[in-house]
């Protein structure tokens, strides 16, 4: 699928650390996208946490596709948790709704933070083999960076 790319070993592999993984949530696939390659970019010298765009429908236009975030967040989950962070409106409705009716692998959750700056800080902790609970924060202390 256009719009989704992992990077690390699949569910249950031994070929890394158990990792949170991240989905990026996006009305736009190319949004998506380019804030994952970001935070891949950022977090790089070491084990990079697994992380997808799930952005745009599955004709490429602009919205959200719950079988691409689902698809997304199978992807990603290595065991140590999912955590999807979305861009606004009805991305994040969307993820709830997945949640509520259990769609989504066990262990995972919405952060609450800025998509951008929320991305990189998510992806950078998780990198570390941080437990869900430090990428959650971390992510979530992303509101509070100042840019003045």
């Amino acid at each position: 699928m256009t719009g989704e790319r992992v990077v690390a070993p699949g569910p249950g592999s031994v070929d890394g650390p158990a990792l949170v993984g991240i989905v990026l949530v996006s009305h736009s696939a190319r949004v998506a996208e380019a804030v994952a390659d970001l935070a891949r970019e950022l977090a790089a010298g070491g084990t990079v946490a697994p992380v997808a765009a799930a952005g745009g429908t599955a004709v490429g236009g602009l919205g959200t596709s719950a079988e691409r975030i689902v698809a997304a967040a199978r992807a990603v989950d290595r065991g140590a948790g999912v955590a999807l962070l979305a861009d606004l409106g009805s991305s994040v409705l969307t993820v709830k709704a997945l949640l509520m009716e259990d769609e989504l692998p066990p262990g995972s959750w919405l952060l609450d933070a800025p998509f951008v700056e929320g991305a990189v800080a998510a992806v950078v902790t998780a990198s570390t083999g941080a437990p869900p609970a430090e990428v959650a924060a971390s992510a979530a202390d992303a509101y509070t960076y100042r840019k003045t």
